[in-house]
């Protein structure tokens, strides 16, 4: 578990850890990067850098967290990887079913054995499911998310590297958008945002700009047109639930 400086979430708990590079947006991995600095700083988590590792010891933290936290989980891998046995996502979904003070958001590229695995996990109210859509090649990875059990729904559109006009925003309940950061960052286009934005608008969810993103990312700064967006969802799945 660590504090998080991510503008969405508070805390990042990683049970796994590594992944594979599978679309456009996985170019310049921040994930990767970090993980190969803290191989070089001697942490024995990541030992293996980037590969995918599977950690069994922190299944237990997020009991032992005091109040009610909402968690990023895995910010260093992706949970749908292939390479991680469906029995230990189970496992990792027990811990939030067991845990429902936390709010926990997951993202995935790997949407297609999201759905698969749909009717294996126990989707309490509490597990926010996420899926990375990038550019217009990967709108798929949507309809995926749309056919699962998660109460709360959201798209993570970062780093945005091209256009997406035409969004199906049907039982969607978030939208994160920002740019790439960092010495290789690709340029995000300003129409691409508010196209997004008035989406959202147009369908009543939740939007959320992260930032602008380049090679320094605090200059450019988080401001759209002099307003920062930190919208989150309405949890309208949980109201229903409740009555």
């Amino acid at each position: 578990m660590a504090q998080s400086s991510i503008e969405w979430t508070e805390l990042t708990w990683n049970p796994t850890t590594g992944c594979s590079k599978i679309s456009a947006g996985c170019k310049n991995c921040y994930a990767e990067i970090m993980a190969k600095r803290l191989q070089a700083m001697g942490l024995d988590k990541y030992k293996d850098g980037f590969k995918i590792a599977i950690h069994q010891d922190t299944l237990s933290i997020p009991y032992t967290w005091r109040g009610s936290k909402l968690v990023f989980v895995n910010s260093m891998s992706d949970l749908f990887h292939p390479a991680i046995p469906e029995e230990f996502i189970i496992k990792v979904f027990e811990v939030m079913n067991n845990t429902p003070q936390h709010t926990y958001q997951i993202l995935t590229k790997r949407a297609e054995r999201l759905f698969k695995l749909n009717d294996k996990l126990n989707w309490t109210d509490n597990i926010w499911m996420g899926v990375s859509v990038e550019n217009d090649k990967v709108l798929e990875r949507i309809d995926f998310l749309r056919e699962t059990n998660a109460r709360v729904k959201f798209l993570s559109c970062e780093p945005l590297l091209g256009a997406l006009k035409s969004l199906n925003l049907h039982y969607i309940d978030w939208v994160i958008v920002g740019g790439e950061s960092g010495k290789k960052a690709r340029p995000m286009n300003e129409i691409w945002v508010w196209d997004i934005m008035q989406q959202c608008r147009d369908a009543e969810v939740a939007f959320f700009f992260k930032q602008w993103g380049g090679k320094n990312k605090k200059k450019s700064g988080r401001e759209l047109g002099g307003n920062t967006y930190n919208e989150m969802p309405l949890l309208k799945q949980r109201a229903l639930a409740a009555i």
